[in-house]
């Protein structure tokens, strides 16, 4: 039988903290409802309730219960990291960073940059967000995350070239399906066809369910003259999203390297082939 006395809420905390570990999300909330039953307030497992509930995407009950945590103790850096968070998920940006700044002066955790950058980013502040990831990037220069939505965002500025950089870091350890893809975005912008169809290919290898990619493979392979593999791509497209076709079709006839097709079904009975 658990303790009721301080024994018991530690236990308590130990149990939910594994249950919730091991993906058994119903348990450690019923664990954490029980020992708050018991030591009604305890900020542990306030904190610990509203992470299960975060994870749950429960917005408004973690926030409760983290508000509460935070009552009991108001510089714990943990629970004011997880209540920036749950702003931010709702959307509530101003206050998501007004909380990470009250986290910053108790902590220089690369977490607490993190999460600033992520709100930044949410919030549309495309200037704030670049210096804010530059921070993540000076304290963690390794970090993926970073280095992704820098490159991102200088693609979005205009600055293919930097972008490109910071792509090729982001994607040096394997990457992540939208990393590739973007570095693909970049070299096709910068006519580096046979570098962007390396990178589509790899979406293509990591996510085979990625239309997308596959119609930007064919354009790239079609503006490098590979009319062929251009086809090979589109019907892959088309195969995966019959609504590629209108892309798929004004490419064809529009680039100089294309085809004009004047029977529609034809070319899609070409591409379903």
């Amino acid at each position: 039988m658990t303790s009721t006395g301080p024994v018991g809420s530690e236990d308590l905390v130990r149990r939910a903290v594994a249950a919730f570990n091991s993906g058994d999300h119903a348990q450690a909330t019923d664990l954490c409802e029980l020992g708050l039953k018991r030591h009604p307030g305890d900020p542990a497992l306030c904190h610990l309730l509203a992470a299960v509930l975060f994870a749950r995407s429960d917005l408004p009950a973690a926030r409760a219960r983290i508000e509460a945590s935070l009552a009991s103790r108001p510089d714990n850096v943990p629970a004011l990291i997880l209540a920036g968070r749950i702003a931010r998920a709702e959307g509530r940006f101003d206050a998501a960073l007004q909380t990470l700044d009250r986290a910053a002066r108790q902590s220089s955790r690369v977490e607490i940059l993190l999460e600033r950058a992520r709100a930044f980013d949410q919030a549309g502040d495309a200037t704030a967000a670049g210096a804010a990831w530059d921070r993540v990037l000076q304290s963690d220069p390794k970090s993926v995350e970073a280095l992704a939505r820098l490159g991102r965002l200088a693609w979005e500025r205009g600055a293919p070239a930097e972008a490109e950089g910071f792509l090729v870091r982001a994607v040096a350890g394997g990457g992540h399906p939208a990393q590739w893809f973007d570095l693909g975005l970049v070299r096709q912008d910068m006519r580096k066809f046979d570098g962007a169809a390396e990178a589509y290919r790899r979406v293509l290898e990591m996510s085979p369910d990625a239309p997308e990619a596959a119609v930007n493979l064919g354009v790239v392979l079609q503006e490098a003259g590979d009319l062929e593999g251009a086809m090979a791509a589109y019907s892959t497209a088309y195969r995966l999203s019959p609504s590629t076709f209108g892309v798929i079709a004004m490419a064809l006839t529009s680039a100089p390297s294309g085809r004009l097709w004047l029977d529609e079904e034809a070319l899609r009975r070409s591409l379903a082939g």
